[in-house]
């Protein structure tokens, strides 16, 4: 049976003033599927893209960071049950059958991952998010949230703690890594307290003063403010691993040269435009540079785990589903203090 649930949608593309309440219908429970009440939604910043200038299906329910309890269970599904915590993060759905679904990669899926908000799913339907009282999900997809981590505080994490615990992953950090955090915003207060809590000598690159004692906060010992090319150069051949955490034009001409000798630097924040480097930059070095993109299910479980185990959590604001759209500009204005979590109660 179909449930109606309310929801707050997107009307317009670009307008976060279009933002208004409404009812979406959510799918009967299939054999393999989970009902889930959902009790908190994080505000990622591709929330905001999405709705500025990346979606095509309007009105548009957003929202990728979900947190909630579970409600129903269908037939085959032996898992999970009435009552258990769990979280939803950025897709619900993927074949299964290629490369790197098998591989536990079911972002990279080669038919098509389907997200959980903005994507048509298989049989046609275009998914709507987290921004609103309920959800059905095909139980693969779902996480277990452990019972001494907040639903609150699990929220951010299925998004924003995946994409930074991923690559710190990948690459093997641990306590013989020296690694180098960009930005110390959403994503890299996550990604130092990982790399922290991985045994990694962490340093916060900043452009401030301001944020040192939090970077330490969280696990830093070191912290620098890089603005002039003369501010790179003690720091030359220093760091094993560099996470750029945000999504602006970098001079990597100047942090290129930072990185050991096959040192790695990732990018999770993705810049507008096309990045440009000097191929010496990395000649010296044979340094690499690559990116991330979230995580799989297994992986994001992992994380989870890790997370509720090293007490890591996610610095987050609390605000009711009426303030989304001031939320919203607050992100695009540099003005939110790390994250957004929208408590769902306050959709009537």
């Amino acid at each position: 049976m179909t449930q109606e649930v309310k929801a707050l949608q997107a009307k317009t593309k670009g307008d976060f003033t279009s933002f208004e309440h409404t009812v979406i219908t959510r799918r009967d429970l299939h054999p393999d599927d989970v009902a889930i009440d959902i009790k908190y939604c994080g505000i990622c910043h591709s929330d905001v893209s999405m709705v500025q200038w990346q979606g095509s299906h309007y009105p548009m329910v957003p929202g990728h960071e979900i947190a909630g309890i579970v409600t129903a269970v269908g037939s085959e599904v032996t898992d999970l049950k009435p009552g258990d915590r769990v979280g939803v993060g950025c897709f619900v759905n993927s074949c299964g059958k290629c490369a790197a679904c098998k591989a536990g990669q079911e972002q990279f899926c080669e038919n098509g991952v389907i997200m959980v908000f903005e994507s048509e799913d298989y049989d046609g339907t275009i998914q709507k998010g987290g921004y609103s009282q309920a959800i059905v999900v095909k139980d693969h997809f779902v996480l277990s949230i452990p019972d001494n981590l907040s639903l609150a505080d699990a929220a951010p994490l299925l998004c924003a703690g995946v994409t930074t615990y991923n690559p710190l992953k990948r690459y093997n950090i641990g306590a013989d890594s020296k690694v180098a955090i960009i930005g110390l915003g959403g994503l890299g207060h996550i990604a130092v307290q990982f790399a922290a809590k991985m045994g990694a000598d962490v340093t916060v690159f900043g452009h401030s003063e301001s944020k040192r004692d939090e970077a330490q906060h969280f696990g830093a010992t070191g912290y620098e403010i890089l603005k002039d090319p003369e501010d790179f150069q003690p720091l030359q051949g220093q760091y094993d691993f560099i996470l750029n955490t945000l999504a602006v034009d970098l001079d990597l001409d100047n942090y290129l040269p930072l990185l050991k000798l096959d040192g790695v630097m990732c990018y999770v924040g993705i810049p507008s435009d096309d990045i440009h480097f000097n191929l010496f930059s990395i000649f010296g070095n044979q340094a690499k540079i690559t990116a991330s993109n979230v995580g799989g299910i297994a992986l994001t479980q992992e994380m989870l785990n890790f997370a509720a185990e090293h007490d890591i959590k996610p610095q987050i604001e609390m605000i009711g589903i009426d303030d989304v759209a001031d939320a919203y500009q607050n992100i695009l204005d540099s003005k939110v203090h790390y994250r957004y979590v929208i408590d769902m109660s306050t959709l009537k």
